[in-house]
């Protein structure tokens, strides 16, 4: 429980808001609206600008959040809570500015996009309240976008990307405000990891976002470019499962908790045990950002490709085994399926197994090796791709090599408490157990304020030395072959 005995005024473009000073000196502003509740009428449009006010706004407590129940198997504590008002932010600040101190002015912002897959995760999370990076001179910014169908399924006659435009209005908001906090708003980072780097990552590729922000960071990025016709057939599924037309109206005359509970059922892929496990890697997540010819014009990808971002700089990469563990929880007959039988699970074309086989014949097991497929298919060729596609930009690339003692994996989640150097969050021992390196804490976290910072982690860039990476938890630091293995899959 934060101590609010000792509150603080900021001012913000809309109106003065109240927070907290916390035990190291710090302050804490929660839950403030950057725009309106997206309810009633405003449900599936674009964010509405949020109406103005002159007393002090109360920003002690965390705002509603648009995940509106607890992920029972969530890696990363990120709690629910209740309320219209999910379209908020949360800010932290070493202080206010001072006009008489120079050194509280102009601080560079970090902007945090958090993960979920596009359908969950939240903004309240202790592991997101930037303690470590507020430490070493930076204002730290963390986001709540709407989620799931109510941020990213198509409806006809409303936009597309719901959950898109949340992303640029709440960094709209920062160019305007952020400077009330001790922030520059022409430093701006944004960050995410999971379905937040895949927002980073979007952005990067988008022309309208451009002038929002300075630098890139993205963790475990998971592109969404779904096809438009993709997702509307999903939206219409979810339309006939809850019973409803496919409509605007039809949507809206669902109660929020009936299309909450449907939209992640496995049946929108329409595909069933192991084969919905591993729909992603041919049908794309559930929901996430779509190719709507209007915000999103095409691939990412290929964004990149037509220039677009190439004067900012991207730090990205990937854990070793980002979901190799869903496989343990796999049916016990899968270990005796040889592997590459077991790779026909997850990919058809012959050539590509077969290349990606030869890059990997250390695999063990075919639970290991669709693993390992699995992660380099979804997040580590992406990596690879990009730097090659923008081989003439600042691009640096970094992979997380740290196995967990809980499981011998280096997973999905598990590089993020090191990136925010809080592992004595009492969660982190769950996934990365009783004795976490704190050492590769201080790299990786040191690492983050470099480049939010300067523009620079500390070591080559893609485009000086093409495959040089920064390997952390694995000995030599940097290498140049850290992602061949996924060659075969870029």
């Amino acid at each position: 429980m934060e101590d609010t005995s000792q509150a603080e005024i900021a001012q913000t473009a809309e109106g003065p808001v109240r927070g907290i000073r916390r035990p190291d000196g710090s302050l804490a502003f929660l839950g403030i609206p950057y725009a309106a509740p997206p309810t009633g009428r405003r449900r599936f449009q674009p964010p509405q600008p949020v109406a103005p006010w002159t007393e002090p706004l109360d920003a002690t407590q965390y705002g509603p959040t648009p995940q509106r129940r607890e992920e029972p198997n969530a890696i990363i504590p990120e709690p629910s809570i209740p309320g219209a008002g999910i379209l908020n932010l949360n800010v932290f600040t070493p202080a206010l500015p001072q006009a008489q101190d120079p050194r509280e002015q102009g601080r560079p912002v970090l902007v945090w996009i958090h993960g979920g897959g596009y359908s969950s995760g939240s903004a309240a999370s202790p592991w997101y309240d930037g303690r470590a990076f507020v430490r070493d001179g930076i204002v730290v910014v963390a986001i709540s976008y709407r989620l799931g169908f109510d941020g990213f399924g198509v409806i006809d006659g409303v936009p597309d990307n719901r959950g898109v435009r949340d992303w640029l209005a709440a960094l709209e908001w920062v160019q305007r405000s952020i400077a009330g906090f001790g922030g520059d708003p022409g430093r701006v980072t944004i960050a995410g990891q999971s379905a937040g780097g895949g927002a980073v990552l979007t952005l990067l590729g988008m022309p309208e976002a451009q002038h929002l922000f300075r630098s890139s960071i993205s963790i475990s990025g998971a592109l969404g470019d779904l096809p438009r016709d993709r997702a509307r057939k999903r939206s219409e599924r979810l339309a006939s499962m809850i019973g409803c037309e496919p409509t605007l109206e039809g949507f809206r005359g669902v109660k929020e908790r009936e299309l909450t509970r449907r939209q992640y059922e496995a049946s929108l892929l329409g595909k069933k045990g192991l084969a919905a496990t591993t729909a992603t890697l041919t049908d794309g997540l559930p929901w996430g950002p779509v190719i709507d010819g209007a915000l999103i014009t095409g691939p990412t990808v290929d964004s990149y490709a037509a220039g677009i971002g190439v004067d900012k700089p991207l730090l990205l990469g990937a854990t070793d085994d980002e979901f190799t563990m869903v496989f343990d929880r796999a049916p016990r007959i899968l270990r005796w399926v040889p592997v590459p039988l077991a790779l026909l699970l997850v990919e058809k074309t012959r050539a590509l197994r077969r290349g990606w086989r030869g890059a990997n014949r250390a695999r063990r097991g075919s639970g290991a090796a669709l693993g390992r497929f699995v992660t380099d298919r979804v997040f580590r060729s992406l990596v690879v791709r990009i730097a090659e596609t923008r081989r003439d930009a600042r691009t640096w690339a970094y992979r997380f090599a740290w196995t967990s003692p809980t499981n011998g994996w280096s997973y999905h989640c598990l590089d993020v408490p090191f990136w925010f150097d809080c592992l004595d969050d009492p969660h982190v021992a769950r996934i990365a157990g009783e004795h976490p390196p704190q050492h590769l804490a201080d790299e990786m976290h040191a690492t983050a304020v470099a480049f939010i910072r300067d523009g620079d982690p500390g070591w080559p860039a893609w485009r000086t030395e093409p495959g040089m990476t920064r390997v952390f938890g694995d000995q030599p630091a940097l290498s140049r072959s850290a992602y061949d293995d996924a060659l075969p899959l870029v």
